[in-house]
């Protein structure tokens, strides 16, 4: 019989020391009564699912009870919630009543649907948000929005506040993304979880079967993105970017990538760029954690050359590795990169040259840069500091629903 396991807090002692884990299980045997659920758009595919993935798997551990419910559409409501998440963060959309329509009634279904009778319901990105209007809200609801929000569409964000502000509080990731709404907001940034199948440790041999799998030759140093397919993960700058670079120095460049359920632009996308496919340049869509993990560890550098990014989880991935990272100098990525220091921050794809050739030809750079960047992500991006921030946000519910239920004995 198979024995069946999932990560505990006490597994998490090694990378951050038994001080941290003692204070975060003293805050979670506080709330052990509470059932929160978050809901959001899909289960696999980009950061969220991600940080979900892990985060609800540990706090169960530690007995709070914890779900995850996904909604569910037909591809014209995503391709709506696609623009709307492109609109947050500064594109372009044509706001006409047939798409608030669709976005509200797929939304009301899911509502039908789900019985969010819990003690906390967190709510994640746009495409969820109008499910508040929907339930007699006599607990705690949190809007968590992940994407970048300093330059929305101002029509959008006008049309989307009325939901917003009917939530109880608001995270963002960064303070960057702090808007004039009524409603308060915390700032959590993401974080990784070291002991999934991304971020584990890999033996040389591991690495080796992952790349020799799907033919990724190492005999050249590898530069490497791993992203959606996305137009603001910029991976045509990827490719423009190496070509430059390899008239300077010999390498192999790898763009993996997912299409994730949410997100009906991630195959346009993928097909826009197989044009691009050659000897040197390997473009993969492959949802495969462990070949994520090998391709992080192996490569000289890392690219994130985002036009816009939330955080950029898979820029702490790979400096969790000890890798370099090149990202591009917006949102989320200019927290975790400081500049020349951990890796660097560029804003061209002539920048973006300069520094894949500087680190494919300099290993004592490489080095350093990707010691640093460890440590980065030790201190500031794991998953227990990212769990604490949550624990602190559900005890400080509890602590005023015991002041307000406290204050009621005596009216």
């Amino acid at each position: 019989m198979q024995h069946h396991r999932i990560a505990r807090l006490k597994d998490y002692e090694r990378f951050v020391g038994a001080e941290v884990i003692e204070r975060i299980g003293k805050k979670a045997s506080q709330i052990q009564d509470l059932h929160v659920v978050n809901v959001n758009s899909t289960y696999y595919g980009g950061g969220v699912s991600q940080l979900l993935s892990s985060l609800t798997l540990l706090m169960n551990g530690l007995g709070i009870k914890t779900g995850w419910r996904v909604v569910h559409g037909p591809p014209d409501f995503f391709s709506i919630t696609k623009k709307i998440h492109n609109a947050l963060q500064g594109g372009k959309i044509n706001l006409s009543d047939r798409k608030m329509q669709i976005y509200e009634q797929v939304i009301y279904e899911n509502a039908i649907r789900n019985h969010l009778d819990h003690d906390v319901v967190i709510v994640h990105d746009p495409q969820p948000l109008p499910i508040i209007n929907h339930y007699r809200k006599d607990c705690p609801w949190v809007w968590r929005c992940h994407v970048d929000l300093s330059r929305p569409n101002q029509e959008l964000w006008n049309y989307l506040v009325p939901f917003i502000e009917k939530y109880d509080a608001v995270i963002l990731s960064s303070r960057d993304y702090k808007q004039e709404i009524k409603t308060p907001q915390l700032f959590f940034m993401p974080a990784i979880d070291p002991l999934t199948i991304t971020n584990r440790e890999l033996s040389q041999e591991e690495i080796a079967e992952r790349l020799n799998y799907y033919s990724i030759p190492t005999d050249l140093p590898l530069v490497v993105q791993i992203s959606r397919f996305d137009r603001w993960k910029d991976p045509e700058g990827v490719i423009q970017a190496f070509k430059l670079a390899r008239k300077r120095v010999d390498c192999t460049l790898v763009l993996l990538g997912n299409v994730a359920t949410d997100d009906p632009e991630g195959a346009e996308v993928y097909q826009s760029l197989l044009d691009s496919r050659e000897e040197r340049i390997i473009i993969l869509s492959r949802q495969d954690g462990a070949l994520v993990n090998a391709l992080q560890r192996q490569a000289a550098c890392v690219l994130q050359k985002s036009i816009r990014e939330g955080f950029g989880l898979t820029v702490a991935e790979a400096m969790w590795k000890g890798t370099p990272v090149i990202g591009g100098n917006t949102g989320g990525i200019r927290y975790q990169i400081k500049d020349g220091v951990n890796g660097f921050l560029v804003s061209s794809i002539e920048q973006a040259a300069e520094r894949i050739v500087q680190l494919v030809k300099g290993k004592e750079l490489r080095e350093q840069l990707g010691k640093k960047a460890r440590e980065t992500v030790r201190q500031k991006f794991l998953l227990t500091r990212y769990l604490e921030q949550y624990l602190d946000l559900l005890n400080s519910f509890e602590a005023n629903f015991r002041l307000s239920d406290a204050m009621s004995i005596y009216e």
